[in-house]
């Protein structure tokens, strides 16, 4: 079917962001948890922070980042969920199945957001406003997910709409001469992308409250404060103009856990069982995104704040926990000089990253490592069904040293 050259617009960037994404997960998996204040994080008490908090919770003041002891002054009623990130993973690959029938040109920014661009795909499917509601309406309906899309000629604005009208928005910025501008025009300086809470006090203490008052200034003003280069840059996000392009994604370079203590750590068997509970996470993350470490990085820092890396490979690429495990564990023993020293942090890593191969037939098969791979994957199966707490290993259930550990790699949401 062809479609009227009108309706077609000569670049089609959306911006899909997940709505609430990890508390909208747990809410999903437990009903129950419907209209409470749902906070996602570090547990209060220790040094944690918010990874997300339900729009229950934000009324409360609460937002992403924020220190678990505060949110909980905040929200004392709140209901706290240890982040599930396996879970996440598989319901962030459940959302780009989507993306990927309409585009090949997608760009993650996290687990809950990417670019789209759309600009392509419009042959095939229609106008992008078509696309975008698609691509929306499927999401909802195949994961109970919402997510609010921006639809623009390019990246910032797109990003810009997508958040306007939050939660479950779909926000258009029509292409055409005067359309970016007029949209802009009465948005305060702080939504433009790039604009930090420091950046804003400045612009307003300039007398620059919207993005109308920045391009009505004029590039002169901003020069003497900001710089040519800064004041150019500003002034373009102003007036909507941007044109970098949709980056697709490569293949993460690694998958890693760290965790400050709340009191430093002296005794080797503490170290070694949180990097066990460590080495969990990491394999299930490795194991739901389809790939296997063919390395292991181990990073500790004193309590005099000196950091060490230290890093081995593999003999043969695992996503197995026992597996790198004890490869940290042999890092930790030979590789770092503690002299008696508190450790502060520690930190495991899954490093040289691949798919996984599917293994190759053997008369001698390991039967220890046929035998570890059935219980993952029967440990996947239970903790993606009934919740990350579901079942662990009995050693994890000593006490372990309080901590604030969250994935070092997971964004945390807005």
């Amino acid at each position: 079917m062809s479609w009227p050259a009108s309706l077609i617009w000569p670049r089609a960037i959306a911006h899909v962001d997940l709505d609430q994404f990890y508390a909208a997960v747990e809410i999903l998996d437990f009903p129950e948890l419907r209209g409470k204040p749902v906070i996602v994080g570090g547990q209060p008490g220790a040094r944690g922070v918010v990874c997300t908090a339900s729009y229950e919770a934000r009324k409360f003041g609460v937002h992403s980042a924020m220190p678990s002891t505060q949110a909980a002054r905040l929200c004392p009623q709140a209901v706290w969920r240890t982040p599930r990130m396996d879970r996440y993973v598989e319901m962030s690959r459940q959302v780009q199945a989507v993306f990927a029938r309409y585009t090949d040109q997608i760009e993650p920014l996290s687990l809950d957001e990417a670019f789209l661009d759309l600009t392509g795909s419009q042959a095939l499917f229609g106008p992008a406003e078509t696309i975008g509601r698609r691509i929306k309406d499927e999401i909802l309906k195949e994961t109970q997910l919402a997510a609010s899309v921006g639809l623009a000629q390019n990246k910032s604005l797109a990003k810009i709409a997508s958040d306007l009208r939050k939660p479950d928005a779909f926000v258009v910025v029509p292409p055409g001469a005067g359309e970016a501008s007029a949209f802009l025009a009465p948005l305060p300086v702080g939504r433009l992308w790039g604009v930090g809470p420091k950046m804003e006090e400045r612009l307003h203490e300039w007398g620059l409250r919207t993005a109308g008052d920045l391009t009505r200034c004029g590039t002169e003003f901003l020069a003497r404060r900001l710089g040519a280069r800064g004041a150019e840059e500003l002034l373009a996000l102003a007036r909507g103009e941007d044109g970098r392009p949709v980056v697709s994604a490569e293949a993460p370079q690694s998958v890693s856990r760290e965790t400050t203590f709340a009191e430093d750590v002296h005794v080797d068997a503490e170290l070694q069982r949180e990097l066990l509970a460590f080495a969990e996470d990491v394999a299930a993350r490795l194991r739901a995104q389809g790939l296997q470490a063919g390395g292991v990085a181990l990073k500790v820092r004193f309590g005099d704040f000196t950091t060490l890396t230290r890093a081995l490979q593999l003999e043969d690429p695992t996503d197995l926990a026992e597996t790198l495990h004890q490869a940290a564990v042999q890092l930790l023993r030979t590789k770092v000089a503690r002299e008696g020293r508190g450790v502060r942090l520690i930190g495991l890593g899954a490093t040289r990253l691949a798919p996984r191969a599917n293994s190759p037939a053997t008369l001698f098969p390991d039967e220890k490592a046929l035998k570890q791979r059935r219980v993952a994957d029967t440990l996947d199966r239970l903790r993606g069904r009934f919740g990350e707490d579901a079942v662990t290993r009995a050693r994890l259930l000593e006490k372990r040293p309080r901590n604030t550990g969250t994935p070092s790699d997971t964004p945390r949401e807005k």
